[in-house]
């Protein structure tokens, strides 16, 4: 549901292809809204634009800059609600609330706001840096953040495991109490809010830390610029990077302790234009969940999937862009046919997690440890299954099919956007289509979408538009139980609560090997996988909808129709 308004304004020729240009540089650079820039800039005036905004999404414009709000109608949407939709409620006529919208198309928000205000929502259009500044204005959550994120907290929560000095302060004494205190704090409360990546950003005007919790990024607080360097210069020294390099890209490690849990974090900071940003990987033992029945699968994914990790030989293949869980789909299967008597090895880059009885081994490339050596060194070690991190090249690739053709069981990923489409990427390497065919067991192609919140689900009817963006009937919703989550506590008020996968699951058939030796379209491997029982991502995500497992906007957001 999201709109680009530099393409719009462009496209009514009220922006030229250079000012564009212009206005993307800038908002990229600043970190503020395209409309904030347009404005700035001098390409609009503030009122021209409005106007424009109106026109198109066809609702009534507001002059946030003019208007004074009151504060029983802000009371109404709790300051994170209005953060994370990027709206601000303006007005009240009986049961009907006036909300400023940027986009005022994402019914899902406005759905979202009718359900938590109990009113009928009417939107209006205003500015996105406009609304922004009334949330800061009205809402004023970031000294409150600040004090609320550090107020519980104490030292002792949060300890350095592995520093040179051994206590992780800064030996030159640069690095105060506070700073050191403000950090901790920050990775101590992403621990405890599940988060997987801490995003600390630097900007002209304002500092940012963002949580990506449950695939999603979510502002936490906007610490005072003046401790842009502090703060990095803490995290370089905990990571034991250095500190006084801030030109080029630089990775590091810190091994944690927080609240008696031992927690690593993959650190990698990039020099902006205002400053180093800092993206924290949190990599959690405890949080690892490595049992096949508690991912997702239906009953006939899980059937197929677990008899090929079982074969004695072949290769299973697992596909999805970065970040759909790809790593814990082969961890969990290695865990599943993990035994005394099996000898697994493991390349990966990096190694994430370290499972007990299996050799994982480290890529660097630099040193020279690249995919195709670990794979000729492992089949000098006796083993029974190899898993690759990644199939990235045509080295890889001929190793891992030759493996899985004398007796070995391969499991390696891809990055291809659907099971069938895998087939013609590997032949694409230049990979023979006999050895393909004659290798390749199952294709695993998945995407990871929210879990409604367990503690806040309510009765939730599906938008007529929305059932139609996903493809099914305007009756399918009649007889389904359809959920959502009406946002909690335990949920940081999102309505969701960890992550699930979508599965895909193409059974390389008899049927399936002759199309493949005959070089078929991944068009005709789709139709034939399809006629065999395959359900695509967007049917596997249909059902989940229909139990009240997930909701219709996550699975538009991560599938496509087919």
């Amino acid at each position: 549901m999201s709109f680009d308004l530099v393409e719009l304004l462009t496209e009514a020729q009220l922006m030229t292809a250079d000012q564009s240009r212009t206005v993307k540089k800038q908002g990229e650079s600043s970190g503020d809204p395209v409309d904030g820039c347009i404005v700035k800039l001098g390409i609009m005036q503030e009122a021209d634009l409005l106007s424009f905004l109106s026109q198109h999404f066809k609702v009534p414009k507001v002059d946030l800059h003019s208007l004074q709000l009151d504060t029983h109608i802000i009371d109404l949407v709790p300051g994170e609600i209005a953060s994370k939709f990027n709206v601000v409620p303006v007005g009240k006529q009986g049961r009907v609330l006036h909300v400023a919208m940027a986009n005022p198309s994402n019914i899902y928000a406005v759905e979202d706001i009718k359900f938590l205000t109990g009113y009928e929502v009417q939107p209006v259009v205003a500015p996105e840096y406009r609304i922004k500044e009334a949330i800061g204005n009205y809402y004023d959550n970031t000294a409150e953040a600040l004090e609320n994120l550090m107020k519980d907290f104490e030292d002792e929560d949060v300890e350095v495991v592995e520093s040179d000095d051994g206590s992780g302060e800064a030996a030159d004494g640069e690095i105060d109490a506070p700073v050191v205190k403000l950090v901790n704090s920050i990775i101590a409360e992403a621990v405890q809010r599940r988060a997987s990546d801490i995003h600390i950003e630097p900007f002209e005007k304002m500092l940012r830390v963002r949580f990506r919790i449950d695939g999603s990024l979510y502002e936490i607080m906007h610490p005072p610029v003046r401790m842009r360097n502090a703060i990095t210069s803490r995290l370089k020294i905990m990571a034991e990077l250095d500190i006084a390099e801030r030109r080029v890209p630089q990775d590091g490690n810190i091994k944690i302790r927080v609240t008696n849990r031992t927690i690593d974090l993959r650190v990698s900071t990039l020099p902006t234009v205002f400053g180093e940003k800092i993206v924290m990987r949190i990599l959690d033992q405890s949080n690892l969940n490595v049992d096949l029945s508690k991912l997702g699968f239906s009953a006939q994914a899980m059937k197929d999937f677990e008899a090929a990790i079982r074969a004695p030989w072949g290769m299973v293949l697992v596909t999805g862009p970065t970040g759909s869980g790809k790593t814990t789909t082969l961890y969990s299967a290695l865990s599943a046919i993990n035994t005394p008597d099996t000898n697994i090895m493991t390349a990966e880059d990096p190694v994430e997690y370290n499972l007990e009885g299996i050799n994982q081994v480290a890529i660097h490339e630099q040193s020279g440890m690249t995919f195709p050596k670990a794979l000729r060194a492992f089949l000098r070690q006796d083993p029974n299954i190899v898993m690759v991190g990644e199939i990235r090249d045509i080295d890889t690739g001929s190793i891992a099919t030759k493996a899985a053709l004398t007796g070995h069981l391969v499991l390696s990923t891809l990055h291809t956007n659907d099971a069938p489409s895998t087939i013609n990427r590997i032949i694409d390497m230049g990979i023979q289509p006999f050895l393909v065919s004659s290798s390749v067991r199952l294709v695993l192609a998945q995407r990871l979408v929210r879990r409604i919140c367990a503690g806040c689900t309510e009765p939730f009817e599906a938008h007529p538009e929305a059932l139609e963006e996903l493809g099914v009937d305007k009756n399918w919703a009649k007889d389904k139980k359809m959920l959502k989550g009406a946002g909690c506590d335990a949920c940081n008020n999102t309505g969701y609560s960890g992550r699930l996968g979508l599965y895909e699951v193409m059974m390389v058939t008899p049927e399936m090997s002759q199309l493949i030796l005959d070089k078929a379209s991944t068009a005709d491997l789709r139709k034939l996988a399809r006629s065999q029982g395959m359900k695509t991502l967007r049917e596997d995500g249909i059902w989940k909808v229909g139990q009240g497992i997930t909701t219709i906007e996550e699975i538009l957001k991560e599938t496509a129709a087919v």
